[in-house]
C-alpha cells in the first residue's frame, strides 16, 4: 500500500524478493528456538540422574518440570510489553543471554531448591526468546509467505528438542547432568555475540517509533535500489500501553479466542508428550514400541508445521487451522479405538501432531498477523503466557486421570474435546475478522509514524 505520506513498510518488503540479508534474520531466530527445544528436551533426559544423585523420590522431580513451564509463563507476560517499549532486538539479545547464564548457574546447583530457582530463571528467560522470534521474523516476512516462513522457523524448535534428547541421550554418561546444563547455558552464550553483530531491530518497529536505522537496514533488504522511498507504518495505534490494546474493542474477541486456541493447544501437547508413553504401555505395548508412537507426534507436527503454513498462505488461515484441529479430534478418537493395531496407532498420533501441534506453530503466525506493530510482541507473548498454563494442566491432568484409574479409551475421548474447541474458537475468529473487514473496522485508531 502506497500513501501520499510514503510507502508502507509491508508494501516495501511485498514488492522486493526475499533477501539474503531476510533469510540471515530468519535463520537466526530458528536459531534461538532451537536452543529454547534443546533445554526442553534435555531437562526430561537428566532428571533420572538428578533423581539418582540426591536420592530424591519421582514425586520431588515434578516441581523441576513446573518451575521451568511457570518461568516461561511469567517470562512470556513480562517481555512482550517490553519488545513493543523498547524493541525486539534488546529484548531478544537480553532473553538469550539471561536463559543462558541461568541455564549454566544451574549446573554449579547444590540441593533441589537452588536448581528450581534457576530453572525457573532459565524458563523466564525463554519465556521472552521465543514469542519475540516469532515476532522478529513475522516482521521482516512478505505478507503472501508470511505464514509459511514463520512455521518454518519455528520448526527450529521442534528440530532443537530432538537433538537435545539425543545430545543427552549419547553425552550424559560421559559429562553428567550438570555438563549437559553447561551445553545448554554455553550455546545461547555463543549465539549472543552473532545476535550483537548481525542481527538488526524490527525494521517496522524503527519506522513505528521514528528510530535512526532503517534506512541501512531498506538498503540491505534492496541493495540495487537507486532511491530508497519514504517509510510509513499504517498500524493503527493507541497512545496507551500495548497491554491495554489487546482488549481495545475490535480486537478483544480475537484476543480471547486466540488465549482459548492456545490454551486448548498446548494442554493437548503437554499431556501427550508427558503421558503418552505412560498410557500405551499401561495398554499393552511395549516400551519400546510406545516410544516409536510418541515420535510419530514430533515427527508428525514438524511435518504439519510446514505444510499447514503453506495452506494458510494460499487459504483462509482460519479455516486450514480449524479443520487440522477438527481432524486431530478425529484422530484422537481413532487412537482411542485402535486396539492392538501398532500401524493404525503410529497413523494416527502422527495425525494427531500434525493436527495439534502443527497448527500450534501456525497459531503463532497467526496471532503476529493479529495484532498490530505498536501490541506485537505483546499479543503474541500474552497468548504463548496463556497457553503455558493450559501447558500446566495438561502435564498435571494425565496424572489426576490415571489416578482416578480412567481407562485410556475414556481418556483419549477426553482429550479430543479441547481439540474440537480450539477448532470452534477458530471459526468464530474467522467469522469476526471476515465481519470487521467488511465492516472496515480496524482494531485502534491510526497514528502514522515515518522515516
Amino acid at each position: 500500500m502506497t500513501t501520499h505520506a510514503g510507502t508502507d513498510v509491508q508494501h516495501f518488503l511485498d514488492s522486493h524478493p526475499f533477501s539474503r540479508y531476510q533469510k540471515l534474520i530468519l535463520w537466526l531466530c530458528f536459531l534461538i528456538v532451537a536452543i529454547d527445544g534443546f533445554d526442553t528436551a534435555s531437562i526430561g533426559f537428566i532428571a533420572p540422574a538428578i533423581r539418582a544423585e540426591w536420592g530424591l523420590t519421582p514425586a520431588a522431580l515434578a516441581p523441576l518440570f513446573g518451575a521451568g513451564l511457570f518461568g516461561l509463563m511469567a517470562g512470556s507476560f513480562l517481555f512482550g510489553p517490553l519488545a513493543d517499549r523498547y524493541g525486539r532486538r534488546p529484548v531478544l539479545i537480553v532473553s538469550v543471554a539471561f536463559f543462558g547464564a541461568a541455564s549454566l548457574l544451574s549446573a554449579w546447583s547444590t540441593d533441589l531448591t537452588m536448581l528450581l530457582v534457576l530453572r525457573f530463571l532459565t524458563g523466564l528467560g525463554l519465556g521472552g526468546a521465543m514469542p519475540t522470534s516469532v515476532t522478529m521474523t513475522s516482521e521482516y516476512c512478505p505478507q503472501q509467505r508470511r505464514s509459511g516462513l514463520v512455521t518454518m522457523m519455528f520448526c527450529g524448535f521442534t528440530i532443537g528438542s530432538a537433538l537435545g534428547g539425543l545430545a543427552s541421550a549419547q553425552l550424559l554418561h560421559l559429562i553428567g547432568w550438570r555438563g549437559v546444563l553447561m551445553l545448554g547455558g554455553a550455546l545461547p552464550l555463543l549465539l549472543v555475540p552473532v545476535l550483537l553483530l548481525a542481527l538488526p531491530e524490527s525494521l517496522r518497529w524503527l519506522v513505528l517509533k521514528g528510530r535512526d536505522g532503517s534506512q541501512a537496514i531498506m538498503r540491505r533488504i534492496a541493495p540495487t535500489l537507486a532511491v530508497l522511498p519514504r517509510l510509513v507504518v499504517s498500524d493503527k495505534k493507541l497512545a496507551g500501553s500495548p497491554m491495554a490494546e489487546l482488549f481495545r474493542p475490535g480486537v478483544l474477541g480475537g484476543t480471547l479466542l486466540l488465549w482459548s486456541t492456545f490454551f486448548m493447544s498446548l494442554l493437548i501437547i503437554y499431556l501427550l508428550s508427558s503421558w503418552m508413553p505412560t498410557l500405551l504401555n499401561g495398554n499393552g505395548l511395549s516400551l519400546s514400541n510406545a516410544s516409536l508412537v510418541t515420535m510419530m507426534f514430533q515427527v508428525g507436527g514438524t511435518v504439519g508445521a510446514i505444510m499447514l503454513g503453506r495452506w494458510m498462505d494460499r487459504y483462509s488461515p482460519h479455516k486450514v487451522l480449524s479443520i487440522a484441529y477438527l481432524a486431530a479430534a478425529g484422530c484422537i478418537i481413532v487412537v482411542a479405538l485402535s486396539g492392538s493395531s501398532l500401524a493404525l496407532l503410529v497413523l494416527a498420533v502422527f495425525g494427531v501432531g500434525f493436527g495439534v501441534s502443527g497448527s500450534q506453530v501456525g497459531a503463532n503466525a497467526l496471532a503476529a498477523a493479529f495484532y498490530p506493530t505498536s501490541s506485537r510482541a505483546t499479543g503474541v507473548s500474552w497468548a504463548a503466557a496463556v497457553g503455558r498454563s493450559g501447558s500446566v494442566l495438561g502435564s498435571m491432568a494425565g496424572g489426576l486421570m490415571l489416578t482416578l484409574k480412567l481407562d485410556n479409551e475414556t481418556i483419549f475421548f477426553l482429550l479430543a474435546i479441547p481439540a474440537v474447541l480450539a477448532s470452534l474458537a477458530l471459526l468464530a475468529m474467522g467469522r469476526l475478522m471476515r465481519t470487521r473487514n467488511a465492516a472496515g473496522a480496524v482494531p485502534v485508531t491510526l497514528k502514522e509514524s515515518t522515516v
